[in-house]
């Protein structure tokens, strides 16, 4: 046995190379028991460090981190785009839903409208708006030396044409107040000088399209002038007595006329040629009006009577309610209207009725010593077209404003606008933005009294409306 091997079977350390394997080995080993130390240490600092980070990810992050987050795929980004197209169009259509129940609201209305005003029914509410206008407001027009008598306002509210008992005419502007025409007196007998009236001027009318102006005069004449250039085109011959009431029927050129002979006469105009002749009153007729409709209202003054005439069916109906002489007649729309008569009383009247539907007596109150009063003469009417405004006029030193209820069965007072003198023509415009009135010192058709005081004039009343709050509640 050699000692090498004897030796590491008594367990001492060897020599040599065999020692130095040894010593390698043990090395090994403990460098292997030392890795595993630090395998084991650093196992603890690896939850160390995994703990800072859990900590490090509860503070904010970086915007580059946001960003890379925030970041959407394209499909995404087509979802998300189409979207918000969807709610575009559902927001544009919403909002053409709501424009077209708008316009469809008011197409219904302006429908209604045009049904009711076709029926004759439409009855718009102004009255309540209008209020009272200061007596410094009123403008004054002056160039007749004589009581006017009638006038009657152009269709675009441009001018006016004013006629009185010196037999002249004068246009005037609106706006400036200026004489654009006169057409003065014709002397008696006299040919080959311009043409005119000779008489008392009694009534005028003006065709709705502005061309032709028509005046007629206690001569048995009427007068067939071009309206913008107040140049005379015709003379229309063939009643027997005074001419007191003249209307174009609305849209045409056809002309009725109505005299002291108690007669109704057609003529057209455009043709220069008469119609025919209707017949029933049984004293003069002292007021004429018309509308769209082919027919005509006349007053039949002394004979207490208001008189529909159609004029097709050459009929007539008849309707009474006044005490005195109907002097005044006005449409308010094609089946209802006004009158006023010298017993003081203002009628609304239905053409289905052939009594008044509203009375309104004394409606200018009274005159005369105590024992002895007598009502104020209604001496004119007028009305707004399809409203419940109504004006009327007397010598009571007032125009008085009235509101139609509704149905047309009630009169109410609204305000009195001071106005010296008698009152022998009303008319609104067509707007509705003023009331013009023509005064004199006498009655459009005597002297039974004069009031030395008033001035022969027309007067412009402006109409401001106030639109009235809505009731509470409502």
């Amino acid at each position: 046995m050699s000692a090498t091997a004897g030796a590491r079977k008594r367990g001492k350390p060897a020599s040599g190379a065999a020692a130095g394997a040894g010593a390698g080995k043990r090395r090994r080993k403990a460098d292997s028991a030392g890795d595993r130390g630090k395998s084991k240490g650093g196992g603890k600092m690896n939850e160390e460090i995994s703990s800072d980070s859990e900590s490090e990810s509860l503070a904010p992050r970086k915007p580059e981190e946001e960003e890379e987050e925030l970041e959407e795929t394209a499909q995404e980004k087509k979802l998300r785009l189409a979207k918000l197209y969807l709610e575009q169009l559902r927001q544009q259509e919403e909002e053409k839903a709501e424009a077209r129940a708008f316009e469809e609201d008011q197409v219904a209305g302006r429908l209604k409208e045009d049904v009711l005003e076709q029926k004759g029914r439409l009855q718009k509410s102004v009255a309540k708006e209008i209020q009272a206008p200061a007596s410094a407001d009123i403008r004054v027009l002056r160039g007749h030396q004589l009581s006017i008598t009638c006038l009657v306002i152009t269709p675009d509210d441009s001018a006016i044409f004013s006629a009185a008992k010196d037999c002249t005419i004068i246009k005037w502007s609106m706006e400036s107040g200026r004489k654009l025409h006169v057409i003065p007196r014709a002397k008696k007998g006299a040919e080959g000088k311009p043409p005119g009236h000779s008489s008392h001027v009694l009534c005028m009318a003006i065709s709705s399209d502005g061309k032709y102006l028509a005046s007629g005069d206690r001569s048995k004449l009427i007068l067939i002038w071009e309206a913008q250039s107040c140049q005379h085109l015709y003379t229309f011959t063939g009643h027997r007595d005074a001419v007191s009431g003249l209307a174009f029927r609305r849209g045409t050129h056809q002309l009725y006329s109505t005299s002291h002979d108690r007669s109704v006469k057609v003529w057209n105009v455009a043709e220069n040629s008469y119609v025919e002749t209707l017949f029933g009153h049984q004293d003069a007729v002292a007021a004429l009006d018309a509308l769209s409709r082919e027919c005509c209202v006349t007053a039949g003054g002394r004979d207490g009577t208001v008189r529909v005439w159609k004029i097709p069916e050459e009929s007539q109906l008849v309707f009474y309610g006044h005490q005195g002489s109907i002097d005044c007649i006005h449409l308010i729309n094609e089946e209802h209207m006004v009158s006023g008569a010298d017993d003081g009383s203002v009628a609304l009247w239905g053409l289905s009725k052939k009594r008044p539907l509203a009375l309104q007596r004394e409606a200018h109150g009274l005159r005369g010593e105590p024992g002895l009063e007598q009502p104020f003469w209604i001496s004119s009417v007028a009305a707004l077209l399809n409203t419940d405004l109504v004006a009327t006029g007397s010598h009571s030193s007032c125009v008085r404003l009235w509101q139609c209820g509704d149905g047309f069965r009630q009169l109410d007072l609204l305000c009195d606008i001071p106005l010296v003198g008698f009152i022998n023509s009303l008319k609104f415009s067509s707007s509705g933005d003023f009331l013009v009135a023509g005064v004199g010192q006498e009655h459009r058709l005597g002297r039974w009294w004069r009031i030395k005081e008033a001035r022969n004039s027309v007067c412009i009343i402006p109409l401001r409306r106030v639109p009235v709050p809505p009731a509470a509640g409502s």
